[in-house]
């Protein structure tokens, strides 16, 4: 009898570890997976994306662990439609998320008399999230930091308000930050983000959102976990500690030191969680992901313009990769990789099955591991609205192996550029290479309209 009920004891013990999502269909435990999203963060923002003026020890040593992306793309050159891209998997084009929240819905360019296309400033609750589907295959969720998914205009009306709209109603356990502010008031509290609960007068955010992070690396470390955490950094305004800022005034080349204490305050906390995982023990089973929701405001040299662009300065970002008992260390990989990407990757991280979404981005294990190659051809972009600074040409652009093209909407006109004999995009190759630059373009039109993408109008 003993024996019979020390079987029925074990049995279920196994069954409630199944039905927790401790163990993957192979046996194996879960991996923790952490999602790390810098805000504002350009590609040449790190040192060890050959940024010698900046000191970033933490991201660069994420980087000799684990795999560094040279190719790595944000879905759009803004963060909204990015932030929406990774929760589904799906390009902006697609999700009819085009531009930031709430952007610039009734401007007009003078020269061009286009008209923005008509998007959403939110990511509708229809939408089946990486964090529902990871919570469905067991994960307990945490989210920390900036969502910008969650607006609401003045002329919407219906349907969920904008709290109902945060990530706690986005399949997130836990949201410490996320709500519809594209950035903070304050980097130093009082905040006056709604969602973060008073602490100490003068604390620095990114300090306080590491806090946070490691709180629920403690609470959590036990069973699988998905941690999002979307920093507010680097956004504007531009806020560091003063002993930081004193750091750059001192340091020759810099030319804007409150943004690279900015980034080197970002690295810090950032050193922080990840040391926390560490100390936990849970190196060997966590992913963990690094990367940009778009180019920097600044200076984006040797890459051509910035934020809020379909140039390389508005769209190529940071991405690293560590998976300690999976991805090689020092690692480098020069495939294009494009943030609906995350979507499958994490999914297939996970042991689980896509249930919705995920149309517009492939799993990126095989390059990881360094076991295969991409099935895709090229990626692609659209951008038919304005940016904060009204700044920008509307179009779309596709990349294909070296080449690169953008269409703008204005006029039709396009723009080839080989990427790898010119970074910065500044030889047009559209009339040496007419017929690439046809075939190309053709290709663009044809994933707008699978996309069911959404166009400009001329006003006149």
């Amino acid at each position: 009898m003993n024996l019979r009920i020390l079987f029925l004891i074990s049995l279920a013990f196994c069954f409630e570890t199944i039905r927790s999502g401790q163990c993957c269909a192979e046996g194996t435990k879960k991996p923790n997976i952490v999602l790390i999203m810098a805000d504002d963060l350009g590609w040449m923002d790190l040192h060890c994306q050959g940024n010698s003026n900046l000191d970033t020890p933490a991201l660069d040593r994420l980087a000799s662990q684990g795999m560094r992306f040279t190719d790595g793309y944000a879905a759009a050159p803004v963060c909204t439609p990015t932030r929406a891209a990774i929760m589904t998997g799906r390009s902006p084009a697609r999700l009819g998320i085009t531009n930031h929240a709430p952007g610039n819905p009734d401007h007009v360019s003078e020269t061009t008399r286009l008209k923005g296309a008509q998007w959403n400033t939110y990511l509708p609750l229809h939408h089946v999230t990486l964090a529902e589907q990871l919570k469905s295959a067991g994960y307990e969720t945490g989210f920390i930091g900036k969502w910008h998914l969650s607006h609401r205009s003045k002329q919407d009306s219906g349907g969920p308000t904008e709290p109902q709209l945060r990530p706690e109603s986005q399949g997130f356990d836990l949201n410490i930050g996320g709500c519809r502010l594209g950035g903070p008031p304050s980097y130093f509290e009082p905040y006056r983000i709604p969602n973060i609960t008073p602490r100490r007068n003068g604390d620095y955010l990114p300090d306080r959102l590491a806090d946070e992070a490691i709180s629920f690396l403690d609470d959590h470390q036990d069973n699988p976990f998905f941690l999002c955490w979307w920093c507010y950094s680097v956004h504007y305004p531009i806020e560091a500690p003063e002993e930081l800022v004193e750091k750059y005034r001192k340091r020759e080349g810099v030319e804007n030191p409150g943004y690279a204490a900015m980034i080197e305050g970002m690295d810090r906390s950032v050193g922080r969680v990840l040391q926390r995982v560490n100390d936990l023990g849970l190196g060997e089973d966590t992913l963990i992901i690094f990367t940009s929701d778009n180019g920097s405001l600044f200076g984006n040299l040797p890459l051509k313009k910035n934020k809020g662009h379909l140039y390389e300065g508005g769209i190529r970002v940071p991405w690293i990769a560590r998976w300690t008992s999976k991805i090689q260390p020092g690692s480098i990989c020069s495939t294009p990789v494009i943030s609906t990407d995350l979507f499958p990757t994490i999914i297939a991280a996970a042991g689980s099955e896509i249930s919705e979404g995920g149309e517009d981005g492939e799993n990126l294990m095989p390059l990881l591991h360094q076991s295969g190659t991409l099935q895709r051809d090229a990626i692609y972009f659209h951008y038919p609205n304005y940016a904060f600074h009204k700044q920008n040409r509307l179009g779309a652009a596709i990349r294909e192996g070296d080449h690169k093209l953008i269409r703008w909407y204005d006029n039709d006109e396009l723009e080839l550029y080989n990427l790898k004999e010119d970074l910065g995009e500044k030889k047009d190759l559209s009339t040496t290479q007419p017929e690439l630059a046809k075939r190309l373009n053709s290709k663009l039109s044809q994933w707008l309209e699978r996309s069911q993408a959404k166009m400009p109008t001329r006003v006149q």
